[in-house]
Parts: structure tokens; sequence; C-alpha cells
């Protein structure tokens, strides 16, 4: 009988600004789930509730989200408030904590790179998390903004780029399809 392959895990990064970055990151973590992989998502900036929070409590234990940001998604212009500052920074630490507790095949940090950008957490901060990333866990960083240390550093990097868009002609965000 031939020996089963160690996983290796790779850096994926979904970036740009197109829609499309966290559903992909979504619909990885439900193909795992389908084969009965642990997914842990770590929600940085967001705070409320979206449809994927409530499919995360049906397809439990395999997928795990956990939101670091203040009730709805925060616009940070300049200068970050301190709560959204330790917010991310504990967000941080929770997602370095379930990478390294050997729980989950898949982690994935949703708009970190917006976090980034808005100097929530910092580059270096996100790359120290990437060298104590284990072999075999999968890394996905979503977000605009993706710094080009990230894309270096990335195995994979997927650019969503906007070519027409239904918000342009005033339509909401819609429940199941935006939020």
């Amino acid at each position: 009988m031939e020996e089963k392959r160690k996983f290796k895990g790779y850096i994926q990064i979904y970036t740009g600004n197109g829609k499309g970055k966290t559903t992909a990151a979504l619909g990885l973590a439900l193909r795992a789930a389908g084969h009965k992989q642990r997914v842990y998502i770590g929600q940085f900036l967001k705070g409320h509730l979206y449809g994927e929070i409530l499919s995360a409590k049906i397809l439990s234990p395999y997928i795990t989200i956990e939101q670091f940001g203040r009730s709805g998604f925060i616009h940070v212009t300049k200068d970050p408030d301190k709560e959204d500052i330790q917010k991310a920074k504990r967000g941080l630490k929770k997602c370095l904590n379930a990478m390294l507790s050997k729980k989950y095949r898949i982690i994935v940090l949703d708009e970190v790179n917006v976090a980034v950008y808005f100097k929530l957490v910092s580059e270096k901060e996100v790359l120290e998390f990437l060298d104590q990333k284990p072999e075999e866990v999968e890394v996905i960083l979503t977000g605009r903004y993706a710094p080009a240390s990230f894309l270096k550093r990335a195995d994979l990097v997927t650019e969503m780029r906007e070519k027409k868009h239904y918000f342009r002609k005033g339509v909401k965000a819609r429940e199941g399809i935006e939020k």
C-alpha cells in the first residue's frame, strides 16, 4: 500500500479592487470542509453578521470564524482608532495561536492586507506570522492593497479586478450575495 504523502501548505493571496476576495477564501474553506479538514478564518475589520458566519455554524467543527473588528466594517481615513488597532493585534495573535495549534489545515486572514494598509497591524508583524507557518498549514491573506513584500513571499497570488460593478448604479449590498 502506498504511503500517503504529507500535505504541503502554501501561502496564497487574494487581492485587488474587484469583488470576490473573501468569497474565494470561503470557497476554499467550503472545499476543505467537504474533505473534513478544519479551517480557521480570522476576519480583520469586520464585526457584524455576514452570511458566512451563519454558514460556519452549520459547518462546525470544520469551519471556525472569528471577527476582529467593531460592529460593521470600519472605514479608516487617516489615524486609526486605538480600539481598532487593539482588536487587529489581538486578532493576529489569535490567528497565530490557531495556526500553531495543529487543529487547522487552513488559516485565512481575511482583510489583513487592508488592516496593514490602515496601519492596524504592521507589515512586519504579518511577515513574522508567516515566518512561523508550519509546513503542513495553508495560509490565505485577503484584501486590497497587498504589500509587495507579501506578494513576493506568496506562492500563489490572484488579483481580482473590477471591470464593472452594479454598486456604481446604486445597488446596495444584498443578503446572501454581498453580505
